[in-house]
């Protein structure tokens, strides 16, 4: 890939980010407005375990984490993206989970700004370099592409009304060209092909069985993630 294609993929992958928030955004203001949040914050969401206020923590959390890597990246510094670890992390969104409505989509706009203000100002060295995630090292670069589906994803976890058919085309199949190399990877030589079934559904349903958020019926969970 030549530096001009990079930074394209690189243009590509904050618009389509940037998208998604102004979607999530906008939806969570509707739900303000009609009432609708303020007696959804502590019902359960599609994660198990997790609350919708759960699901809006984190993602106001991840959005910093993001800006933690990416600053240290520009600094020439190796961040790891939770610093206190899982402990931090979790300890996070828990205490976050327990605000307000209205408390919650402050937080989630004010760590969006941030977060885009953040890559709108670093320098080119930051997305030369990386961050050390729970999965382990992730190139800065692709931090806009992981925050999409970030977005993408736990906006249909929240159960408010946006599912996974409103995922942007682009993102479907930019993503679909991923979890499909993670699955092959994970498979034994011979047997990296999507099985039948999941190639037969349509690419959002196939996209939601890869990403652990649908079913198809005849497969187990892909457990790729």
């Amino acid at each position: 890939m030549t530096a001009d294609d990079d930074g394209r993929q690189l243009d590509r992958d904050v618009e389509g980010c940037a998208a998604a928030h102004q979607r999530l955004l906008a939806h969570l203001d509707q739900l303000l407005e009609d009432g609708t949040l303020d007696g959804a914050v502590g019902a359960p969401s599609g994660l198990p375990g997790w609350s919708v206020g759960h699901v809006l923590a984190h993602i106001a959390r991840n959005a910093d984490s993001f800006v933690h890597l990416t600053e240290a990246a520009d600094r020439g510094e190796v961040a790891d993206q939770y610093p206190g670890g899982v402990e931090q992390r979790n300890g996070d969104i828990e205490a976050g989970s327990r605000r307000s409505a209205r408390e919650l989509v402050r937080d989630v706009r004010t760590s969006i700004y941030a977060l885009e203000q953040c890559w709108a100002t670093v320098g080119g060295a930051a997305w030369q370099g990386e961050g050390r995630a729970f999965a382990g090292m992730r190139p800065i670069r692709d931090l806009p592409f992981i925050r999409w589906r970030e977005v993408n994803v736990h906006h249909a976890d929240l159960g408010l009304g946006y599912t996974m058919a409103e995922w942007p085309a682009e993102y479907v199949r930019l993503e679909l060209i991923r979890a499909e190399m993670l699955w092959a990877a994970r498979r034994p030589m011979g047997l990296t092909s999507l099985p039948a079934q999941a190639l037969a559904a349509e690419p959002r349903a196939r996209l939601a069985w890869l990403l652990g958020r649908g079913v198809i019926d005849g497969l187990e969970p892909a457990g790729i993630l």
